[in-house]
């Protein structure tokens, strides 16, 4: 029926109340980051929105503060939303031209180092999921090497990036490539990370997957990745 429409309807209707009285008495603070939050997770369960209705919040997102004409920097969080909402709802093309539009703001608004390689990132999904590997490759890198700059290799913003900038080279084949790069990644990301983290695993599924489909690999790199996956099994 509708009570799903009524339900986005009011998530919506939440998100802006929020926003807007932390807008209203200026928070610039942790309740002003967490009213934000609320485009993104539910309230209740902490959980983020997917598939249509992290789109339908997106797209309602970007229409409420299209209106703030002399805040750009409101419209390009809004703007980021909406490309996050179209991910989820797996329009990958609709998302790579707001997130290309969303850069060119950033950049003209000389927005901050960081905030520019997450943009980039985000991009370099869409391209990626797009097949278009040879652009997503060269934002992977430029992302890596930037985050490498910006926090160091000790970081979980870098291990992000260099598992991303891997992950892109593995599904070019560039397997020795990968291999470099995450053998130095590797013994870190336990510590920073922990052992059972996301990254940390899908950094080892990544390296695993190189040993094993190298046409260079020795019978020792097979026996490894055998072991690394069945690891990966038991986590």
């Amino acid at each position: 029926g509708t009570s799903g429409f009524a339900h986005v309807s009011c998530l919506v209707e939440q998100a802006k109340l929020l926003f807007e009285e932390a807008k209203a008495n200026n928070w610039h603070d942790k309740r002003g980051q967490a009213s934000w939050r609320r485009w993104h997770k539910c309230s209740l369960c902490e959980q983020g929105y997917h598939s249509v209705v992290s789109c339908a919040l997106g797209w309602a997102c970007w229409k409420t503060y299209l209106k703030y004409s002399d805040n750009e920097v409101l419209q390009q969080l809004a703007m980021s939303r909406l490309g996050c909402g179209l991910s989820d709802a797996d329009r990958h093309a609709d998302a790579a031209s707001i997130r290309e539009a969303e850069l060119s703001m950033l950049r003209r608004l000389e927005g901050s180092e960081s905030s520019i390689l997450t943009v980039q990132s985000n991009l370099a999904n869409s391209y990626q999921m797009l097949g278009r590997l040879g652009e997503a490759l060269r934002l992977r890198r430029d992302v890596y090497s930037g985050r490498l700059k910006l926090n160091g290799d000790q970081h979980a913003d870098t291990l992000l990036a260099v598992t991303n900038y891997a992950s892109c080279l593995l599904s070019l084949r560039r397997f020795g490539e990968v291999k470099s790069l995450l053998r130095k990644a590797i013994p870190v990301a336990p510590r920073v990370l922990g052992e059972s983290d996301s990254v940390t695993l899908k950094m080892r599924g990544c390296y695993a997957e190189a040993l094993k489909s190298d046409p260079g690999a020795t019978l020792d790199d097979v026996r490894e990745a055998v072991t690394t996956f069945e690891e990966l099994e038991r986590t």
